[in-house]
């Protein structure tokens, strides 16, 4: 009786079990206590209500109760007439009938009121040890969030459970799959487009204009400047760009030369006679003109040397001169601090936002394309290579094992928190309409196995006693 009453007690918690292990692991404690608020009310109305298939169910319980009932009956009716048959001399046929009938009775009896000790108090007398359910549903919730937590939230079942299915390989057998590559690339870039669409420009631009200016504004640059200034130096990597400027310097002074000349007249004092000053211009000019020449006809020309040598000391000071790296953090800071380069910081999110949704639009776009060859390649690694699939499994079952040892009492309490929110009375219905008939055959084998043990007892006292 009392293993009978434990099993009982085992599926209503199954039920339960199976509604709160709806809400996702770790959701409060993330806090997304709305969404396990969401899953339990979505829970609670479902055990609060009853369903056409539960309606169906609890008509197939009354089905099966009044046969259960009508069993009783017929045996009892068989009894009857079993002992006015005896009483009649109808002969000792009437007796082992009578036996039958009477264990059968017996067995009935005691299988209906175990049956409805379990859902509410047999002929609603407060009898000890009845209405088991209803008494017992916040004892059982626990229990079952204790069971869940032990037995299927452990580390050593996550990781065995893991293993045995093997999903390094199965993974990657299915993405070396053209077609779930393609997929896998369509639902990623529909996932892309939508957190872009989600977040706010204003809101990226201040986070990435902040974030620029603070670790600019964090970190020397002059070091690194005159680290790179040095080995471009050495390289003669700086050369190209003095002979950029010198031929473009020599071109401008050929297309300007009266501009050259009229600047320098017009710096001339005024007692100066105007022939002079025309002269002194034109000298000028020829001498500049002269200058720049030799220095883009002449790689050895001195001014490159000097050249050399300058840019040479300035690294160097920018490394190692106090006063200049200070100068250039000043410098530096003025740079970020002023409005049209923030403005360019910020609007760089603009672009980048742009180009990203473009390209995962674009089903031929060279992201697109790059995201699925990866996802073919790792497919095709994971499916073949042991030790890729050896750390993918590691990493699935570590993920895993850190989210049930983390989350697990917000697991089981919401197991817990579930049952317990519960109507009683309903719940009872409930679970009835869904074992209740199962549980009605308990009571018709119960009249059957009493009807044929007190058949066999009767025979048996029968045989001892002649």
């Amino acid at each position: 009786m009392e293993r009978m009453v434990r099993t009982r007690n085992d599926s209503p918690g199954d039920t339960g079990g199976a509604g709160g292990q709806q809400a996702p692991p770790g959701a409060t404690a993330n806090g997304a206590a709305a969404a396990v608020n969401r899953t339990a009310a979505t829970v609670n109305r479902a055990m609060n209500t009853f369903s056409p298939a539960d309606e169906e169910k609890r008509r197939g319980v009354r089905r099966m109760k009044l046969t259960a009932t009508g069993l009783l009956l017929l045996v009892a009716l068989v009894y009857v007439l079993a002992e006015l048959a005896a009483h009649h001399g109808a002969g000792a046929w009437a007796g082992y009938v009578s036996a039958a009938a009477e264990a059968g009775m017996v067995g009935a009896l005691a299988d209906w009121f175990a049956v409805t000790a379990l859902f509410r108090h047999p002929l609603g007398l407060p009898i000890p040890h009845t209405a088991i359910i209803p008494k017992k549903k916040d004892q059982l919730g626990v229990s079952l969030g204790e069971f869940v937590g032990e037995n299927f939230l452990s580390e050593d079942v996550v990781r065995q459970r893991l293993r045995a299915v093997g999903i390094g390989s199965r993974l990657g057998a299915w993405l070396a799959v053209p077609e779930h590559a393609d997929r896998v690339t369509a639902e990623l870039s529909a996932a892309l487009r939508g957190a872009l669409t989600v977040l706010r420009d204003s809101d990226v631009q201040a986070v990435v204009g902040e974030a620029i200016t603070r670790r600019a504004g964090a970190q020397e640059i002059a070091p690194g400047v005159g680290k790179m200034l040095e080995r471009i130096v050495t390289d003669g990597g700086h050369r190209r760009a003095v002979d950029l400027v010198v031929t473009r310097a020599h071109d401008w002074l050929v297309l300007h030369a009266d501009s050259v000349m009229d600047a320098v007249q017009g710096g001339a004092p005024g007692w100066t006679p105007r022939f002079v000053d025309k002269r002194v211009g034109e000298r000028v000019y020829k001498e500049l003109l002269r200058f720049v020449t030799e220095m883009r006809d002449m790689p050895a020309h001195p001014a490159r040397g000097a050249l050399d040598r300058f840019l040479a000391d300035f690294a160097a000071d920018l490394q190692s001169d106090t006063e200049t790296r200070a100068r250039v953090e000043r410098l530096k800071t003025e740079v970020l601090g002023r409005g049209e380069v923030q403005d360019l910081i910020a609007s760089a999110w603009t672009a980048v936002r742009s180009m990203i949704v473009s390209a995962a639009e674009d089903e031929r776009s060279e992201l697109r394309l790059r995201v699925r060859a990866s996802l073919l390649s790792l497919g095709a690694r994971m499916a073949s290579d042991t030790k890729v699939q050896g750390k993918v499994d590691q990493w699935l079952e570590g993920a895993a094992v850190y989210v049930v040892t983390t989350y697990r009492r917000e697991i089981t309490s919401l197991i817990t928190d579930t049952v317990a929110s519960w109507d009683p009375e309903h719940t009872t219905k409930k679970i009835e309409a869904n074992i209740g008939r199962d549980l009605q055959f308990i009571r018709i084998n119960g009249t059957v196995v009493g009807s044929l043990a007190g058949l066999l007892i009767y025979t048996v006292s029968r045989m001892l006693g002649a």
